[in-house]
């Protein structure tokens, strides 16, 4: 097991350390003003990702070590515009003998087995048997299947851990049991089967072996355009699917990013669209809150303290409960 991890950088900083990390990119840097290059890389392990530079001597490191490998190094920790970062002095390639990979993935707090399960029992309970077989058709896919419940819903934010894209479908499966008895507009099982499906395309727009990142699949057509594809291959094979029930799955899996700025191709236009727009975003924003307040923490501000500026929500942020709990 390692002992340090990048979660720890606060308290190791202006210290040198020695650890494996998974190289999560790498590339040679002219200098500024000339003078020869540098080494730019990002290094990650499963508490998140710091940027490394390596200023002399990489020549070796550069030609063994790649992306997506284990590596060993030996540098000093220091801040950057503040932000934490280490100074290389000795990098190498890791042997799979020297390696836990539990030390390097991110990993779901809850138990998948326990999510897997809970999904199904969602799924038992449709009532709307093209959307049901449509869903199991999905779920039940042997390469599908297993990608969706161990797959990270984001890179770098919601949910981008093990398990990740399975834990956000769950709670807004939970949310939408919740919500669809309120307005009687809304079509339960079609509001359950886009929670489902909305993200399935991530199963093939992330890779997840090492350390998290796009597929070239993912870069060139997106997660949306890709599940759009899987979803009329499945219909394919449900010859009695109704051709309009397709095209409102298909409107609730193109709409759902809610706002043409945030990459949806059409703006939510269904009872159904609209109430999970809102829903996915507000349980993404909500797990972007959970791991502000922790980055705070980590970096040593006080719980009732104000976050930093968050890149993904545009502010910064309070926890409230603790603020009223150091009243």
């Amino acid at each position: 097991m390692k002992d340090f991890y990048i979660a720890d950088a606060a308290k190791h900083e202006n210290a040198s350390i020695t650890s494996y990390f998974a190289l999560a990119s790498i590339s040679a840097r002219d200098k500024k003003g000339g003078g020869g290059q540098y080494l730019a890389l990002t290094l990650a392990d499963k508490t998140g990702s710091f940027e490394a530079r390596m200023w002399e001597d990489f020549a070796d490191a550069l030609s063994t070590c790649s992306s997506g490998c284990y590596v060993k190094v030996q540098g000093r920790i220091d801040k950057y515009q503040g932000r934490f970062q280490i100074t290389l002095s000795k990098m190498r390639s890791a042997s799979e003998s020297e390696i836990d990979t539990a030390d390097f993935q991110p990993t779901t707090q809850y138990d998948i087995a326990a999510l897997s399960s809970e999904l199904d029992t969602f799924v038992d309970g449709f009532t709307n048997p093209h959307l049901q077989a449509l869903v199991r058709r999905f779920l039940d896919d042997p390469d599908l299947g297993p990608a969706f419940r161990s797959a990270p819903a984001a890179k770098m934010l919601h949910h981008a851990w093990i398990g990740g894209l399975l834990e956000h479908v769950v709670f807004l499966l939970r949310l939408a049991e919740r919500i669809a008895p309120q307005y009687p507009e809304v079509d339960r099982d079609l509001l359950m089967a886009g929670a489902i499906l909305h993200d399935f395309g991530k199963v093939r727009e992330l890779a997840w072996k090492t350390s998290f990142s796009y597929t070239a699949e993912g870069q060139l057509l997106g997660h949306i355009t890709i599940v759009i594809g899987m979803l009329r291959d499945k219909i394919r094979l449900l010859p009695e699917f109704p051709d309009r029930l397709r095209i409102l799955v298909e409107h609730l899996i193109l709409s759902h990013h809610g706002r043409f700025e945030f990459g949806s191709p059409k703006l939510p236009m269904t009872a159904e669209a609209i109430v999970f727009s809102a829903i996915d975003d507000l349980e993404a924003k909500m797990q972007n809150i959970r791991a502000e307040f922790q980055k705070a923490l980590d970096s040593g501000k006080a719980p009732d303290e104000v976050t930093d500026f968050s890149r993904s929500m545009e502010r910064a942020l309070l926890n409230s409960k603790a603020y009223l709990a150091g009243e």
